[in-house]
């Protein structure tokens, strides 16, 4: 069945809510997400996100931080905290377990439970199917979001960065040389099988700010 294109959207909003609730289950909800992610993507809860590089992991954790919600760490140490901060995450509302060993998916449900947003460096072995379908499970009933730094199947969307661009004193970095200011990166973020939408941005710029990079206005020659 279709629905036709004037139906409206809070309509259509409504409805999927209605019909969680007679399913027992509990919609997806909208979380605040970082402003240079605007159109290229919406946090969800119950939704579950791939991303190749720490500076990702700390972007997604910055909405729900910034609205007060707490977030996890788990499977790294690696996520600089000052980065972090520099995006908007609240250290204080941050747990962190850098070492889970073999139990790393029973700590990430538990954490599930608890806390809104929660980012995992998973181990090379991947969890059986069964066990990756239960945390799922486990994020829509309790309206959590899982950050995967690495593989991972069924995501919501996969985020990674390209061209990457060191700048310092002079301009571009080149040969290593000089001291680093700034940096620009290609976001792309992938939904299914749909062409990657991208985004230039600072990651951060020279004020310690992540925001979308302005196209250079050219001068006309007279």
């Amino acid at each position: 069945m279709s629905v036709a294109p004037s139906v409206p959207t809070d309509l259509l909003t409504e409805l999927r809510v209605q019909v969680s609730r007679m399913e027992g289950r509990p919609a997806a909800q909208s979380v605040r997400t970082h402003p240079a992610l605007s159109g290229l993507l919406q946090l969800q809860t119950g939704a579950t996100y791939s991303v190749s590089s720490a500076s990702l992991a700390a972007l997604l954790m910055a909405g729900p931080s910034v609205d007060g919600g707490w977030c996890a760490v788990v499977g790294t140490g690696e996520l600089g905290a000052e980065a972090a901060a520099m995006f908007g995450v609240d250290l204080d509302r941050v747990v962190v377990v850098p070492d889970p060993g073999d139990v790393w998916l029973e700590v990430v449900a538990a954490l599930v439970d608890v806390l809104g947003l929660v980012v995992v460096r998973p181990p090379r072995n991947m969890p059986a199917p069964k066990d990756i379908s239960r945390l799922s499970a486990r994020l829509r009933t309790r309206g959590s979001i899982l950050v995967v730094w690495g593989d991972w199947p069924r995501c919501d969307a996969r985020l990674g960065l390209t061209d990457v661009e060191w700048h310092g004193a002079g301009g571009v970095m080149e040969g290593g040389r000089g001291h680093l200011k700034a940096r620009q990166a290609t976001v792309a973020v992938s939904k299914g099988t749909a062409p990657a939408v991208q985004r230039r941005l600072w990651l951060p710029d020279v004020d310690l700010s992540c925001r979308v990079v302005e196209p250079v206005a050219l001068r006309s020659v007279s």
